[in-house]
């Protein structure tokens, strides 16, 4: 029984450590999307927005 509660837990290690890996790449991932905005064509579509 020793080996399969060593087990369980090494195994919520790996996927405690995944989850965290796979956030801080989700967080970056929005950072980089939102750097390449435009203010100017953003300005642009609020316009083309209002004018319908």
């Amino acid at each position: 029984m020793e080996f399969f509660s060593s087990a369980v837990s090494a195994l919520s290690t790996m996927v405690t450590a995944i989850g965290g890996v796979v956030g801080i790449w989700g967080v970056i991932n929005l950072m980089e999307g939102y750097g390449g905005d435009n203010p100017a064509s953003k300005s642009q579509g609020a316009k083309q927005f209002m004018a319908n």
